[in-house]
Parts: structure tokens; C-alpha cells; sequence
């Protein structure tokens, strides 16, 4: 792999444009980032202090265990076949103190912390939260196998879907 400040900011740059993607609508570019086998899971808190690591065994907020259900539901969104969903909102994705916490078999593994603030039908809401991830390099770019998103709020105002967060 490349230097630690090059891969960083390569990286850095990827997860920039994979939350631009998300919030500029363009969920063919947004998907693309994402392997075939990838699971993308956002765990429900068991106590103050804990939340579900099983999604298989355990509630979750949201689970998909491959980018078929992402996928799924994207064709939803994009259709208008999800009155949750309707009119989107507007988001705005930031990522902050982006680190690369180990590389092993090729598959980096990254934290970071994130907000998005969103308005729908003239509401501003937000969300926030740590989010782990595991990225592979492919060709010149890289992919995302694994994304765990853990939610800091203790209250969901609103229908969360996988663009608010």
C-alpha cells in the first residue's frame, strides 16, 4: 500500500465524494462505491452504552446483508414506491477525523465521526454518529465492503433511511 498520508488522503477524498454522491442524489455513483458482498448495518442501542454487534441475532436499525438491499431500496426511493421517502429531504453529509485504524488482508479499516443535517417539508433535523468502515483498494479507486453506522441520537424524529445517515 501507499504511504500512510497518501492512502489517508486518498481515502479521505473517497468518503468525501461517496457523501457527496448521497447527497447530490446520484445513487448509480453512490452505489458503485459499494462491493457486491458489502453489509451495511446500523445497530440499535441496548443500553445507554452498548448496542447490537449480531444483526443476524439482534434488532437493527437498518441491515442489509448484501448491496441488493440497498439496492432494493434505492429503486424505491428513485420510483416513488416509498411514501416515507417522499419528498426526499435535503441533505448534507460531513465526515470528520477520518483515521485509518489498521490495514489487514487488503481490506483497510477506518473511523470516523459523522453528521448529517437534513430538511424535509421545512424541518431541519440532524443526525450524528460514529461510522466504521472497511474499504478495499480496486483498480484506482476503492470500494466499500463493510459499513457500520452507529447513531448518537437518543431520538429518531423521523423515518431514518440510509441517506440520512
Amino acid at each position: 500500500m501507499e504511504n500512510n498520508a497518501e492512502l489517508q488522503y486518498q481515502i479521505e477524498q473517497f468518503l468525501y465524494r461517496n457523501a457527496s454522491h448521497c447527497d447530490h442524489k446520484n445513487w448509480k455513483a453512490y452505489l458503485e462505491d459499494f462491493c457486491e458482498e458489502m453489509t451495511f448495518h446500523v445497530p440499535q442501542w441496548k443500553s445507554e452504552f452498548e448496542y447490537t454487534t449480531n444483526p443476524k441475532r439482534e434488532m437493527s436499525l437498518i441491515y442489509y446483508a448484501n448491496r441488493g438491499g440497498l439496492e432494493d431500496r434505492i429503486f424505491r426511493v428513485e420510483t416513488e414506491k416509498s411514501s416515507s421517502a417522499y419528498p426526499l429531504p435535503r441533505t448534507l453529509h460531513q465526515l470528520s477525523n477520518i483515521r485509518i485504524v489498521k490495514v489487514e488482508n487488503d481490506e483497510i479499516y477506518i473511523e470516523a465521526g459523522w453528521d448529517t443535517s437534513y430538511v424535509r417539508m421545512e424541518v431541519v433535523r440532524r443526525f450524528f454518529g460514529l461510522v466504521h468502515y472497511r474499504i478495499k483498494k480496486q483498480d484506482q479507486s476503492f470500494k466499500i465492503t463493510y459499513k457500520q453506522v452507529i447513531l448518537m441520537n437518543d431520538k429518531i424524529n423521523a423515518v431514518l433511511d440510509f441517506y440520512h445517515i
